[in-house]
């Protein structure tokens, strides 16, 4: 089992910036791909940006350029750098982990590749979540 919880979520003015941060704790030698997704009542959960254990990372287009993931695996720590906030980007946002190796986002959507098949927001493990919250 591997135990995620996540910090670093607030209020911010469209524009601002934020850094999430989540620390993983139990078989965290398991942990292949790291994640962040997000979540909006009434819609499904959505990947935001995912990194493998050797940091080769990839992320949803719409915050190409703004975010950035990043890990320390000797701390066990998943970070996601969020800058040029907007409106959009407000969210719950859960910090993910899995034991595969590959992991990857296209357009819209991010997954782990396990058995050769790609599954969205399929990952083994979640936070409780830390929220995100956009103001004009």
């Amino acid at each position: 089992q591997v135990h995620l919880v996540e910090s670093g979520g607030g209020s911010v003015q469209a524009g601002g910036s934020l850094r999430l941060s989540c620390v993983a704790s139990g078989s965290t030698d398991s942990i292949g791909c790291m994640g962040w997704f997000r979540q909006v009542p009434g819609k499904p959960r959505e990947g935001v940006a995912v990194i493998e254990r050797d940091s080769q990372t990839a992320y949803r287009n719409s915050v190409k350029g703004r975010f950035t993931i990043s890990r320390d695996n000797a701390e066990n720590i998943l970070y996601l750098e969020m800058n040029n906030l907007t409106l959009d980007d407000a969210a719950t946002y859960y910090c993910a982990a899995d034991p595969t190796e590959k992991c990857s986002c296209v357009g819209i959507y991010c997954y782990a590749l396990r058995d050769g098949r790609k599954w969205e927001r399929d990952f083994g493990f979640y936070g409780q979540g830390t929220q995100v919250i956009v103001s004009s």
